[in-house]
């Protein structure tokens, strides 16, 4: 058997080490071994290392290990005046919510972590809420925003990224206000799946509010052909075109338009449009759209462990050649919000079943400052356990380069509107 094709291979991080695996069906009960007078904590980390989300994943993977980088290099998380490095396991939920809530599983079982760090999408997010609550172990979730993962109050999870009901229509009032002329008309289009379609949701209701006339609300499957949907918008012409999706689906959107010859005044995408494989699909054809972001490089934000959100952006591309997007930012500041709760909790590694739920609690009363922005978690409603705090900011790829546009206090370029016909 090869070693790639194990169910555990195991390669060095860091001074930590870093486990990769499948999951599979667990034929055992759940037992805590000891770890007395263990010199390192285990973080498992949730997310899409295969499968259709891969490049999302690849995201979150990026951010979590950016931070235990920073913070291994420091010595690691600091306990009662000691310090701890971190070691990173990784469960692939190969793209799939059902394989995710098995691979957080495994963590937890076979590879007893002491907090976990949450997936790419909301999907395999909501799956893995149970297990965390079975297990009594605390996760952070560095990219999930769909509400439906906060309206289930979550007892054990806590997401960095404020949800898309909160940012996804505010920015459409952003869009409208911004442009001349102004805009009347809208058609939306959501994946039907779970953030895609609560995405499409909060473009449809945040344009009602924003004084749009909505022409158009379509559900579309993740993959299959868009020509369909594309012709009927089309015909309606509307001034602006919304779209709720991961990557793929969003870049065919774009080649769909084209092909048709059909370019709104208009077009926003609320996630993917930050990611750079994005503008990298698309090259000269993504200059024009529009996004969402809740964290640019430009933000006047700072900790004591990335520095400035600048600084922050810089040693992210140096890792990896490209520049960050917010949700590798969350996925990072996930970290030191683990960072901060467990010194406060003051409990050294292993933990004890009972300091897991402690660390919980100490993760619910969070209140810190990064170069992400401010992170603090609600506490009761619909977005229980979100950080709400982040302020979103209006977004346009302009020369293939992500820049923000509005409001205007935070823009860095005018908007392009309309957009011009396709080249």
């Amino acid at each position: 058997m090869s070693k790639e094709s194990k169910d555990f291979s195991r390669r060095r991080f860091l001074g930590g080490s870093a486990v990769v695996f499948t999951a599979g069906t667990l034929g055992m009960p759940f037992v805590r071994t000891a770890r007395a007078q263990a010199t390192t904590f285990k973080a498992g980390v949730i997310t899409s290392l295969s499968g259709e989300n891969i490049l999302g994943g690849n995201l979150t993977k990026r951010g979590y290990d950016l931070w235990a980088e920073a913070i291994n290099a420091e010595g690691g998380v600091e306990v009662a005046g000691e310090r701890f490095k971190v070691d990173m396991f990784y469960g692939d939920d190969q793209s799939n919510p059902a394989t995710g809530a098995d691979a957080a599983e495994r963590l937890i079982v076979q590879n007893e972590v002491d907090v976990l760090f949450g997936p790419y999408t909301s999907g395999s997010t909501i799956a893995v809420q149970p297990i965390c609550q079975k297990y009594q172990v605390p996760m952070i979730s560095g990219s999930a925003e769909s509400p439906n993962v906060w309206k289930a109050k979550p007892e054990f999870n806590f997401g960095i990224i404020p949800a898309v009901d909160t940012t996804a229509g505010k920015s459409l009032a952003v869009l409208a206000k911004l442009s001349n002329p102004t805009a009347k008309t809208i058609a939306v289009i959501g994946v039907n799946e779970p953030f895609s379609k609560e995405t499409g949701e909060g473009f449809r209701d945040g344009a009602k509010e924003a004084g749009l006339e909505v022409v158009a609300y379509e559900l579309v499957p993740a993959s299959g052909d868009l020509t369909p949907v594309i012709s009927k918008i089309a015909a309606l012409n509307p001034d602006i075109v919304a779209v709720g999706g991961h990557e793929e689906p969003l870049i065919n959107v774009v080649k769909t338009s084209k092909s048709l010859n059909f370019r709104p005044k208009a077009l926003i995408m609320h996630y993917g449009v930050t990611d750079p494989a994005f503008a990298q699909a698309l090259a000269a054809d993504a200059d024009g759209t529009c996004g969402v972001s809740v964290w640019l490089p430009s933000v006047p934000y700072k900790d004591d462990v990335f520095g400035t959100a600048r600084e922050f952006a810089d040693m992210a591309q140096k890792k990896s050649g490209h520049e960050p997007d917010y949700t590798e930012a969350a996925c990072a500041a996930s970290g030191l919000v683990f960072g901060d709760a467990v010194k406060r909790l003051g409990k050294k590694p292993a933990l004890a079943a009972e300091d897991r739920v402690a660390l919980k609690d100490a993760i619910a009363e969070t209140d810190i400052q990064t170069f992400y922005g401010p992170i603090k978690f609600e506490k009761e409603g619909n977005h229980y356990h979100d950080n709400v705090q982040p302020v979103p900011v209006l977004i346009q790829i302009q020369g293939g380069k992500t820049v923000a546009v509005g409001p205007k206090e935070a823009a860095a370029a005018d908007l392009t509107y309309p957009l011009p016909a396709w080249k």
